[in-house]
C-alpha cells in the first residue's frame, strides 16, 4: 500500500474510533467514518499480541494489505478504515480473510459493486 493511503497516527486511529460507525463479524472489526477532503481511501491494520507472535501477526497484516489492494477498485473513496484483527484470523488463509474483509465491506456498503470472489 502507498503511504497516502494509510493511516499511522494514534490521533487518526482515534478520530476513526470515536467518530465513525462500525461493523464486525467473527473474524474482523472494521471501523470507517467518511472524509470529504479526501480522493481516495485510507486503510489502518490493528492485530493484537491475542493473534499470536509477531510471525503470525505480520502474516494476518500481509493478508489484509493484499486483500484491499485486490478490492481498491471497488472500494468507496474518502473513507478511512480501521480493520481490528479477531483471534480467528490466525486459524485463516488468504483467501478466508479476503472473504471476510468483502463481508464486512459489503455489509456496511463501503463496496461500490457487488462482486464475487
Amino acid at each position: 500500500m502507498k503511504k497516502a493511503y494509510r493511516i499511522k497516527k494514534n490521533e487518526e486511529f482515534q478520530k476513526v474510533f470515536q467518530g465513525g460507525q462500525s461493523f464486525a463479524n467473527r473474524q474482523l472489526v472494521l471501523y470507517y467514518m467518511e472524509k470529504e477532503d479526501q480522493s481516495h481511501f485510507r486503510i489502518g491494520l490493528s492485530v493484537s499480541k491475542k493473534i499470536g507472535p509477531a510471525v503470525l501477526r505480520n502474516q494476518v497484516k500481509r493478508y489484509l494489505r493484499q486483500a484491499f489492494h485486490e478490492l481498491e477498485d471497488h472500494i468507496q473513496p474518502r473513507y478511512d478504515l480501521v480493520i481490528i484483527a479477531r483471534k480467528p484470523t490466525n486459524q485463516m488463509g488468504f483467501h478466508e480473510i479476503k472473504r471476510s474483509l468483502h463481508h464486512v465491506l459489503s455489509r456496511s456498503k463501503l463496496l461500490n459493486k457487488k462482486i464475487r470472489l
